[in-house]
C-alpha cells in the first residue's frame, strides 16, 4: 500500500499552490478595483468636458446669469402690453436636493399691470414675442391662463395672472446646491431712484431708501426698476391722479384711479396706495 492513494481522499495543497476559490476571489478583486478606477476616470472627464445634464450639477453662482437674462427676455417681451417692472429677486433656503444635501431655489420676476382684465391675450403676446427656443405656450387651466416656457440650463419659465389686470411672469432655477452664492446684477439707481424720490416727496417723503433692481436686455443695453414707499399717510390724502398727472402729459396711461396710477412714457411709472401708504415703481424696461 506504500505510495497508494485511498479511493476519495484529495492530496493536500502546498503552500505555493492557492486553492481556486481564493484565486477567484483575488481576480474579482483585482477586476472591482479595475473598474472603480475606470469609473473616476470617466467621470472627472465627464465634469470637466461635458455640460450639466440635471440642475443638480449647476449651483446658484452658475445659473444666476441664465436666470437674469431671461428676465430680460420676459421684460422685453412684456414690451408694450402695459406697464411693466422688476420685482425683487426671491432666495428660499432649505430644499433638499438628496437625503443628505440641501440647497436653495431663486426666482426672479416682471409684474406687467394691464389696461384691462384680460390677461389670456397679454400672455400669449408675451409667448410669442419669447425665443422660439423656449418653447413657450399658453394653456388654460383650473386657475386661469398659464404661460410656461424652458429658459434652458433648466430654468423654468412661468406666466401668470395675480388679480384683475395683473400679470406676473417669472424665471425660476428649481432647487439647487447654493454654490458661492448669487449676485444680483448692479446698477447705479440713475434717474430712476431720482424720480421716486422726487415724486413720493409730494406723499411726505420715502419712509425708507429707494431699492433698485437690474437686468441684463436682449439688446445689450440694461433695465432698472427703482421702488420706494411713502411715509404713513398725510391727513389730506393727496389724490394719485391729482398729484401724478402733472408729470404724466403726453404719457399712455395705463391705469387711472384714486388708488391705482400708471402710466408710460420715457419711463413706466406705477403708484399704488395701501395702507396709508404710497408704493412707487419708476421703470427703464428692455426694448426689441
Amino acid at each position: 500500500m506504500n505510495g497508494a492513494v485511498q479511493a476519495g481522499y484529495a492530496p493536500p495543497t502546498g503552500p505555493d499552490q492557492p486553492a481556486p476559490g481564493r484565486r477567484w476571489l483575488r481576480w474579482l478583486l483585482a477586476a472591482t478595483v479595475a473598474w472603480a478606477v475606470l469609473l473616476a476616470v470617466l467621470t472627472w472627464v465627464s465634469v470637466r468636458d461635458d455640460p450639466p445634464t440635471v440642475r443638480e450639477q449647476r449651483n446658484l453662482a452658475a445659473a444666476g446669469p441664465v436666470l437674469d437674462r431671461a428676465v430680460g427676455e420676459l421684460l422685453a417681451a412684456a414690451g408694450d402690453g402695459g406697464a411693466a417692472w422688476l420685482v425683487p429677486d426671491v432666495l428660499r433656503r432649505g430644499c433638499r436636493i438628496t437625503p443628505f444635501a440641501d440647497g436653495a431655489t431663486l426666482t426672479r420676476g416682471v409684474e406687467v399691470l394691464l389696461a384691462d382684465d384680460d390677461v389670456r391675450g397679454p400672455l400669449q403676446r408675451v409667448a410669442d414675442r419669447l425665443p422660439a427656443e423656449w418653447r413657450a405656450g399658453v394653456r388654460v387651466t383650473g386657475e386661469g391662463p398659464v404661460l410656461r416656457a424652458d429658459a434652458g440650463e433648466f430654468v423654468a419659465v412661468q406666466g401668470r395672472s395675480t388679480g384683475p389686470g395683473r400679470v406676473r411672469l417669472t424665471a425660476d432655477t428649481g432647487c439647487r446646491p447654493i454654490g458661492a452664492g448669487y449676485r444680483a446684477p448692479t446698477a447705479g439707481g440713475g434717474s430712476e431712484a431720482e424720480t421716486v424720490t422726487e415724486l413720493l416727496r409730494r406723499f411726505g417723503g420715502a419712509e425708507g431708501p429707494v431699492q433698485v433692481s437690474a437686468a441684463p436686455c436682449p439688446d445689450g443695453t440694461t433695465a432698472r426698476t427703482a421702488t420706494a414707499v411713502s411715509a404713513p399717510g398725510r391727513p389730506d390724502r393727496p389724490s394719485l391722479p391729482g398729484t401724478l398727472s402733472q408729470f404724466s402729459g403726453g404719457a399712455l396711461h395705463v391705469r387711472a384711479t384714486d388708488e391705482l396710477y400708471a402710466y408710460r412714457s420715457g419711463s413706466t411709472v406705477v403708484a399704488e396706495r395701501a395702507d396709508g401708504r404710497v408704493r412707487l415703481t419708476v421703470s427703464t424696461v428692455c426694448r426689441r
